[in-house]
């Protein structure tokens, strides 16, 4: 009788110690899946927080950029039309007879004494055309052409 007794007790503590063991094994393995979840979470975070940060970063960076483009934009346009009204206000007569007729006589004298010194440059070298030459007389015709051609558009 003892030993079922024994049999009966053994049993049923076996069973209740092999159930809390397997309920400690259990209850300790999810624990572990839980960190490292929140470990796996975290690193996640992390991150996304970087990206985040580097794209806040670039977004500054490139606003900081298109202030300096438009800035940059708004002194060229400025720059050219005071050039362009200084020119206009250049070209217009003064209603003093001598001082128009200065003003209209120093660009066309001014051209002709270039003109002239480089014509004997060319004839001190025998008239043979440099590069510099070459690109001279270009950018000479290209002006007289262009302002020919701008003038009649109305330009």
């Amino acid at each position: 009788m003892i030993a079922a007794l024994l049999s009966l007790l053994g049993g049923g503590t076996f069973r209740l110690l092999m159930g809390e063991l397997v309920s400690w094994l259990k209850q300790r393995q999810d624990q572990a899946q839980e960190v490292a979840l929140m470990r796996l979470q975290g690193e996640l975070a992390a991150a996304e927080h970087a990206r985040s940060l580097d794209a806040i970063r670039l977004q500054a960076q490139l606003g900081v950029k298109t202030i300096e483009v438009q800035r940059d934009r708004d002194v060229a346009v400025a720059e050219a039309d005071a050039f362009r009204s200084a020119v206009a206000e250049a070209m217009k007569p003064t209603g003093i007879a001598w001082v128009d007729a200065w003003n209209a006589a120093v660009r066309p004298a001014f051209a002709s004494v270039a003109l002239l010194l480089w014509a004997l440059a060319l004839w001190r070298q025998g008239w043979a055309l440099t590069e510099w030459d070459q690109a001279l007389m270009g950018v000479v015709i290209g002006f007289f052409f262009a302002d020919r051609s701008l003038r009649k558009q109305g330009r």
